[in-house]
């Protein structure tokens, strides 16, 4: 059986991007595992005309190697598509081309094994590797693959609210939207619940079909309003190293902290897009109210079904006035969330592993979260750890470029050790 150099699990941007930029070293022999069929980023949220909230550069390799025949620009030169794309003249790459350009990438791969479902992962002692058991779709055989390094790049999976939990009918979370579209449309009245990007984008897709439809349309969040994404250029310097370095020597209290008080750096609105709900709300009610409510301060506390009429009972609370009350809904949505939940598969080797107070990945500042080092990795998954520098597609290359000069012992991939024009921290040697 062949022993690889490391074996990475899932198969996500993050991951894609390692594999992007290992495949041209003859140094480095790496297996990728992915449980699907093929790649497939968000499908269920590839709604037309939305746009990534990063620009091009934050492709799977550019920002590590601009060379790479992997860029986004290279695959809209082999598609033909570069002039129009030039001609546009936008930054922002649409959803699905953005998930068009990574089916391309991982087309041109040798090292990515789709349809291996990881079961389990041991470590064996006595030549020192990770022994990776997954199980192929559709024949049902178990594969193994060993090596002495792994890079963790499973995604994180749907977050409901607490009041969700066992709740019965077609509620759903906004990750199936597209496969469940018609049939929310056919419903009398249609509920978003959630306060981020992916709720505004559902809920501006319905409100522009909904003078055909006829429903009644309702955005629920618990936020004091429509926040919309901090965007400004000293803002992003925090999704830079100098940011990741001040952060992750921060207490783990303030980490958690600091975390929960920055999601306007990530969880918010596209500005435009919060202006084009307006737009849309005001050319609807040019002849009358448009049957719409968008309540803010508002959290849900429970939800209960009723089959018989088909409908929802929704027990919303709003915090500034402390007053309840129900909202009645047929269709549901939750754009709440994801989480990102310990694999299964690593319980074996859970006694390796450094985990913070609270349960979760401790990431060291070289990504790895094996007790001895330079063993295990993680790709995203680590925003209590690095900031909002995790989740952010922009940071993926630099991260796999420390990934690499770890795994190849030397600095394949230049990487920038200070980029930001400020100063996150006390100065060094001043402050007492």
């Amino acid at each position: 059986m062949t022993t690889h150099d490391f074996i990475g699990i899932g198969l996500g941007p993050f991951n894609l991007g390692l594999a992007c930029l290992t495949e041209p070293l003859d140094e480095l022999d790496g297996v990728f595992l992915e449980r699907g069929s093929a790649f497939d980023w968000h499908p269920g949220m590839m709604l037309p005309g939305v746009t990534l909230q990063v620009p091009f550069l934050a492709d799977l390799v550019t920002l590590a190697d601009p060379t790479s025949p992997f860029s986004f620009l290279n695959f809209l030169k082999q598609r033909g598509r570069i002039y129009p794309f030039y001609i546009r003249e936008s930054f922002f790459p649409l959803r699905r081309e953005y998930n068009e350009y990574c089916r391309w990438a991982a087309d041109g791969l040798t090292s990515i094994r789709f349809g291996h479902d990881v079961q389990t992962v041991t470590y064996d002692e006595s030549d020192a590797t990770y022994r990776v058991l997954s199980r192929r779709s559709g024949s049902g055989d178990l594969v193994e693959h060993r090596a002495p390094r792994l890079v963790l790049g499973t995604g994180s999976t749907p977050r409901l609210p607490r009041a969700a939990t066992d709740l019965a009918g077609d509620a759903l979370h906004n990750s199936d939207y597209l496969t469940h579209k018609q049939a929310l449309q056919a419903k009398r009245s249609i509920t978003v619940i959630g306060s981020g990007q992916s709720a505004a984008e559902v809920y501006a897709d319905l409100l522009g079909d909904r003078e055909a439809h006829g429903y009644q349309l309702n955005w629920v969040t618990r936020s004091p309003r429509f926040f919309p994404l901090e965007y400004t250029k000293l803002t992003l310097e925090m999704t830079s190293p100098d940011y990741i370095d001040y952060f992750s020597g921060l207490p783990e209290d303030d980490r958690y902290r600091l975390t929960k008080e920055q999601k306007a750096l990530s969880k918010g609105i596209n500005a435009d897009l919060i202006n084009d709900i307006f737009d849309e709300l005001y050319a609807q009610s040019l002849h009358s109210s448009p049957p719409t409510r968008l309540l803010t301060n508002t959290t849900l506390e429970s939800a209960s079904y009723d089959a018989e009429s088909g409908s929802y009972t929704l027990g919303l609370h709003h915090h500034e006035q402390d007053r309840r009350f129900p909202l009645q809904t047929e269709g549901l949505i939750f754009a709440t969330g994801y989480h990102y939940p310990m694999p299964s598969f690593l319980a074996p080797i859970h006694d390796r592993l450094r985990l913070d107070s609270r349960g979760r990945f401790d990431i060291a500042r070289d990504y790895t979260v094996d007790k001895h080092g330079r063993q295990v990795f993680v790709q995203s998954a680590g925003e209590h750890v690095h900031s909002v520098s995790s989740p952010d597609l922009g940071m993926g290359a630099y991260r796999n470029s420390c990934i690499v000069r770890e795994l190849t012992g030397r600095e394949v991939y230049p990487v920038e050790k200070s980029i930001a024009f400020q100063e996150f921290g006390a100065p060094a040697g001043v402050a007492s």
